[in-house]
């Protein structure tokens, strides 16, 4: 597939480091040289140095022949996005997608606007970040969440502290225990990522992904010694986009959200926009002031500043203090399993939320949705299966279903069932897998 990337920030620098590992043919535009020299030391592309909303610019990108457009040049120019996201569509690329930083542009009676000018698909980072921490919220126990086909089917995440039931026995042992309502299908294990099978066994500190039905999520919790918590008083560290979307979309749904930011103009016009947020003005990295705001009583602690080392040292602190559920976004992706192995519970990064978007663009138009996992290497995917593809031709354990995947559950109809080896896959079933980078298009030709 040949992708042009608009845009060589950090959105569109992973983007084009992910996306090159999939052999496909990678051009990145941008006006600023020093952006574009970084990208094109990472993977191997075509760099194109200009604007992305000059026409002679695409020409040279070659955008007529282009599969798949992609424009994420930073925020500040979100408009740039949508202008060069619109000429792109216009001069033949087959799908176009924008990044923007404006929550008007996704309302449903703007979409005709967007249709219009040629746009297939629009996308706000800060945004999908508010909506994961949302999710995170309903459910602290664990360290990740997701629906899949409606909510029928959520993958979680949790880690294995000591003294969790689990530990030290097989997938076989734990699920012998309980009906099969929920299924191991990654661990991450000092670094490394393993797709589990029956006689794998649980260790201390792993990092488990479960799939699971609405029936299941309690018994997982339980056996991995996690329970969930009603957050009712909620802590935000930072008046960043994500910060204030947060607070807005917290406000009358919890009995209490503070927060604290350090610019005290941005406060005064935080305290107007936001009417039932207790906005506070003070140094972002002052325990002593956390103190004051008596953290030891918050339920839920989210640390949402510009900067990844403040976020994570005020969630380690936040967890001292007694705060059972803290989240930090952490940008730089190097930081993210020493923040995990520091005790931060959860950690949000919208470059790996914003590539999972994206990335079902570049599959089969099977794939519902495509995810990469926080903390492992793996991916979460969801096919609608078609008729006559390989994954219907017989019991899973006789497929010959790739090694580094694993089908973890089956929506068909209003019914769903955690996948076994006997299970059989039917046409027009929506089918939830986890794999390992190196499985993936193996697992696609099963789903074709």
């Amino acid at each position: 597939m040949k992708i042009v990337i608009a845009g060589a920030g950090e959105v569109g620098s992973h983007l084009a480091m992910m996306l090159g590992e999939g052999h496909h043919s990678i051009t990145v535009i941008d006006h600023d040289e020093d952006r574009l020299r970084k990208a094109a030391e990472a993977v191997d592309l075509m760099a194109i140095h200009g604007m992305s909303t000059s026409i002679a610019t695409l020409e040279r990108a070659h955008v007529d022949k282009a599969d798949l457009f992609i424009a994420v040049s930073p925020s500040v120019e979100q408009d740039m996005n949508v202008v060069s996201a619109a000429f792109a569509k216009k001069m033949g690329a087959k799908k176009v997608i924008a990044r923007i930083n404006n929550d008007e542009y996704l309302r449903p009676e703007h979409n005709a606007i967007f249709t219009d000018l040629g746009i297939d698909y629009l996308f706000y980072p800060e945004k999908n970040a508010v909506v994961e921490i949302l999710n995170l919220l309903s459910q602290t126990g664990t360290t990740e969440f997701m629906d899949f086909s409606g909510g029928r089917l959520q993958l979680i995440a949790y880690k294995l502290e000591k003294g969790a039931p689990v530990i030290n026995k097989t997938l076989h042992e734990v699920s012998g225990n309980n009906s099969i309502d929920y299924r191991a299908v990654a661990i991450s294990r000092n670094g490394k990522t393993i797709i589990p099978t029956g006689s794998d066994t649980f260790k201390e500190d792993d990092l488990v992904f479960i799939v699971t039905n609405k029936e299941g999520i309690q018994d997982a919790l339980k056996d991995s010694g996690k329970s969930n918590v009603n957050v009712r008083k909620v802590l935000i560290l930072g008046g960043t986009r994500i910060g204030v979307m947060l607070a807005a979309a917290l406000e009358g749904k919890v009995e209490q959200v503070k927060l604290i930011d350090s610019d005290r103009e941005h406060c005064e016009r935080l305290a107007e926009e936001l009417s039932e947020t207790l906005i506070i003005c003070g140094d972002i990295r002052n325990t002593d002031l956390l103190l004051e705001e008596d953290i030891h009583n918050i339920d839920a602690f989210v640390a949402v500043t510009g900067s990844s080392e403040t976020n994570i040292l005020s969630c380690i602190f936040a967890k001292r203090m007694g705060v059972k559920k803290t989240i930090a976004e952490i940008e730089n992706i190097d930081y993210i399993h020493l923040a995990e192995n520091m005790g931060v519970d959860t950690i949000i990064n919208k470059k790996i939320i914003t590539a999972g978007r994206i990335f079902r663009f570049t599959m089969g138009s099977n794939v519902q949705s495509i995810r990469l996992l926080n903390g492992s290497e793996a991916e979460v995917l969801e096919f609608i299966v078609k008729s006559g593809s390989p994954v219907t031709k017989g019991k899973i354990r006789d497929i010959d279903f790739p090694e580094n995947a694993v089908i973890g559950g089956v929506v068909r109809g209003n019914a769903n069932f955690i996948a076994v080896g006997d299970s059989e896959i039917k046409p027009y079933d929506r089918v939830v897998v986890v794999s390992l980078p190196s499985a993936i298009s193996k697992v696609s030709k099963f789903f074709e």
